[in-house]
């Protein structure tokens, strides 16, 4: 893997070398001595491997000059200010000699990048830690996404069954308080009718002559249970005892109160009598 940074950093600095001498050589080589021109072109290069050695020992080491990077940037501007002076005073093939003006610049970054590159670099053993770090933390994320997507579908069921079910019940409630009015408007309407109130009076027998008992419609309300442990310790009334009761209560106001109105006072007293025998206790006082 340092092979991937350092090679392309030495051949682009070996290019530029090369090139930055070539380009000093016959570019002073009119002007001055060639063995100047050489001296010249070797310092240039010298200054600019040396800083790029003496930076790469700090980084070895794990330190860093700032001095030095700007002595090393300041080679690399100035190798590639001499071949783009070279190609701007060139009489032929300026446009070639410009575009090679920038490998000095290009070699100083390839080495930054591989200065960077060792910086972040890990083992091979610390880098197959993170990856398993990762893939657990991946698959974890996966079973609490499965696990969410489950408990959502389970509470989209448990909704839709009780939603179902809470509906067959408002149904079933609706079609029996139906079913219950009509009954009871039935029993209103035989109640309140001359005909059918006639005979269903003439089957009750006559308490007192010249008056006919009226038929009471049945109780439909709601109701209190009694507590098991009053019924239990309650004994059972005689017919002689539910009978003075029964008159007490339906004596208590003027007019006499209705069986209805008494049966109610009755239950509401704490007395326990079933319905039949606090019926005919009735028919026996009134």
């Amino acid at each position: 893997m340092r092979a991937k940074t350092v090679l392309p950093a030495v051949a682009m600095t070996a290019v530029s070398m090369v090139l930055t001498l070539a380009v000093v050589v016959m570019w002073l080589g009119t002007a001055v001595p060639w063995p100047v021109a050489l001296v010249v072109g070797l310092g240039i290069d010298g200054g600019w491997l040396a800083t790029l050695a003496y930076e790469r020992r700090l980084a070895a080491q794990g330190d860093h000059n700032r001095a030095v990077t700007v002595v090393g940037w300041s080679f690399g501007i100035l190798a590639a200010g001499v071949l783009v002076a070279h190609a701007l005073t060139a009489e032929h093939s300026a446009g070639a000699w410009l575009a090679v003006a920038w490998l000095p610049i290009a070699a100083k970054a390839l080495w930054l990048v591989h200065a960077m590159w060792e910086r972040t670099a890990l083992t091979s053993v610390a880098l197959e830690a993170i990856h398993g770090i990762q893939q657990e933390a991946r698959d974890e994320a996966a079973v609490a996404r499965a696990r969410l997507r489950a408990e959502a579908a389970t509470e989209e069921t448990r909704l839709t069954a009780v939603t179902e079910a809470g509906a067959r019940v408002a149904r079933v409630q609706a079609k029996t308080a139906q079913t219950l009015s009509g009954a009871w408007s039935t029993l209103e309407t035989a109640r309140a009718g001359e005909e059918t109130g006639r005979a269903l009076t003439s089957v009750t027998a006559r308490v007192t002559p010249g008056v006919t008992p009226r038929w009471e419609l049945p109780v439909w309300g709601p109701s209190e249970p009694l507590a098991a442990r009053s019924l239990e310790s309650a004994p059972a009334l005689t017919d002689e005892a539910l009978d003075v009761i029964v008159d007490e209560i339906r004596t208590s106001e003027t007019p006499a109160l209705s069986y209805r109105e008494m049966a109610a006072r009755f239950r509401a007293a704490g007395h326990s009598a079933s319905e039949v025998r606090l019926r005919a206790a009735w028919k026996r006082v009134a």
